[in-house]
């Protein structure tokens, strides 16, 4: 008998590690094939927002090489102005990316191309609404202390930037309707060619032809409306299932549009517009413009980092919104995993980077040796930013995905602005660490935040989560076939 139990004990632990060898196969495909379909949408995600972002970049690289005020202008309007709408507008047209995510998932694939044209109707709205914002620019700056000059030539550089605003409106919505899809390839095409014409049109107009501000607006606004002429052409002749046309359903029923893009607008500004209040207490300072100056080339260091991970943010909004509306929750809270991990690695690595390289990152943008020194001093700052915002972005995409907007809101609302800036503020009055100390607090602030997200997200009932998209996609489902029958009853 004792024989027996140890040859019946033997082949069951032979058995039990058999399987686990098979579950962690299994696991390691799992991971491989969901890094698959999160790449298909990060890769061009992060390459498109990369060019993007390198328009800014191109344009403030030229501008600063015809002055400190006109750098110092041109910061001012993008981190602040042009970030503004930035925010109004991205966040709102990420309520598409949860309905058309969810809605593809679900394979009600009739229904993205409504949801699209509708949210074209509510961007172009809010783009008409913050028209008085660009044009009163110059006395807007100048009550929130900032100085004269500067304030006058952010006057006229906002004015260009009116066109850029009105492009966002097509820019984004547009991207969410085609990563909901996982054909955003043609984003990543047109952003290429969009950048190289960039940087060859502003050495033109500013280099050789001498056009100066103007001359580098001119480029920055074609650069920015030519992707949006072949998005456009794309979806009209390459997304038959989708794209059925433009319809006057578009003009009904866009109350549950607006609530979920008014939710998704207020999430996404609140993080975007925290930055711009560290831009704004810094024009506050003594020696604002060399402040400034540094400030603002850390923050597009940052920014550059930031892409790759609003590109992980894209891939988890879409994974997790295609993994609830297609009803696998199992799958939605794995591919959270895979993005949270991917994301991390890269910021760490990134982390390291910037924080031995310090000053020298900012010759690239100036030849002023004492903002390069101011650069070097806040590195460190720079690249503890970086880290966290290796996380953040990608679980603020998962919320997008599940639809919990006015969740993340209130969370933003109290860790950054409840927080983050009374700390840094407090640091920079009472120790006088000035831009160092607002930092600070506005990072402790960030900290805070994604500690909340990744309790929020690894305590959800993603089960719940699954029946919530499938209600939402249904009842939008309802309401789309109860408004063709109505059409085609008056047709006949």
């Amino acid at each position: 008998m004792g024989e027996e139990l140890k040859k019946k004990l033997l082949h069951q632990r032979n058995n039990s590690l058999v399987s686990d060898v098979g579950e962690e196969e299994s696991l390691g495909k799992r991971a491989w094939e969901e890094s698959k379909k999160m790449w298909v949408v990060a890769g061009p995600a992060i390459f498109t927002r990369f060019s993007t972002f390198g328009i800014t970049v191109v344009t403030q690289s030229f501008i600063g090489h015809i002055g400190s005020t006109e750098l110092a202008a041109y910061a001012l309007v993008i981190t602040v102005l042009v970030r503004f709408a930035n925010g109004v507008l991205i966040g709102m047209a990420s309520a598409l990316e949860t309905l058309c995510g969810q809605a593809y998932g679900a394979k009600r694939y009739d229904m993205l191309g409504v949801y699209l044209q509708r949210s074209w109707i509510v961007l172009f709205m809010t783009s008409i609404l913050l028209l008085p914002i660009y044009i009163f620019t110059t006395p807007l700056l100048e009550a929130l202390g900032q100085e004269k000059s500067i304030a006058q030539v952010a006057g006229s550089i906002s004015l260009w930037a009116i066109g850029v605003i009105f492009s966002f409106s097509v820019s984004f919505t547009c991207q969410m309707f085609l990563q909901a899809q996982s054909k955003n390839k043609i984003i990543a095409y047109l952003a290429a060619v969009s950048i190289s014409i960039h940087v060859l049109l502003s050495w033109l107009l500013t280099v050789k032809f001498k056009f100066g501000l103007n001359g580098a607006m001119t480029s920055t606004l074609l650069a920015y409306w030519i992707p949006n002429l072949g998005q456009l052409l794309y979806i009209m002749k390459k997304c038959p299932d989708t794209w059925k046309g433009f319809t006057f359903l578009a003009f009904k029923d866009l109350c549950p549009v607006i609530k979920l893009s008014v939710s998704s607008g207020a999430m996404l500004c609140l993080e975007i517009w925290y930055n711009t209040v560290l831009i704004l207490l810094t024009g506050n300072m003594k020696n604002a413009e060399v402040s400034i100056d540094a400030l603002a080339i850390c923050l597009n260091i940052n920014g550059w980092e930031m892409m790759v991970a609003l590109g992980f943010f894209a891939a988890a909004g879409v994974r997790v919104a295609n993994e609830l509306g297609r009803g696998s929750a199992k799958a939605a809270k794995f591919s959270i995993l895979i993005s949270v991990i991917t994301s991390f690695f890269i910021g760490f690595i990134l982390f390291l980077v910037f924080l031995f390289l310090r000053e020298k990152l900012a010759y690239i943008f100036t030849t002023n040796p004492h903002v390069a020194e101011a650069v070097g001093d806040l590195s460190p700052l720079l690249s503890i930013s970086i880290l966290l915002n290796s996380v953040q972005p990608v679980l603020s995409g998962v919320s997008v995905g599940a639809g919990w907007q006015s969740v993340v809101a209130y969370v933003n609302i109290g860790c950054y602005y409840l927080i983050g800036i009374p700390v840094g503020l407090m640091l920079d009055k009472l120790l006088h660490l000035q831009v160092k100390g607002i930092w600070i607090g506005m990072l402790f602030g960030t900290f805070v935040q994604t500690v909340m997200l990744i309790t929020i997200t690894f305590k959800t009932d993603w089960d719940k989560q699954v029946e919530i998209a499938r209600n939402r996609v249904n009842k939008w489902a309802v309401v789309e076939n109860q408004e063709s029958n109505n059409r085609s009853s008056g047709s006949s």
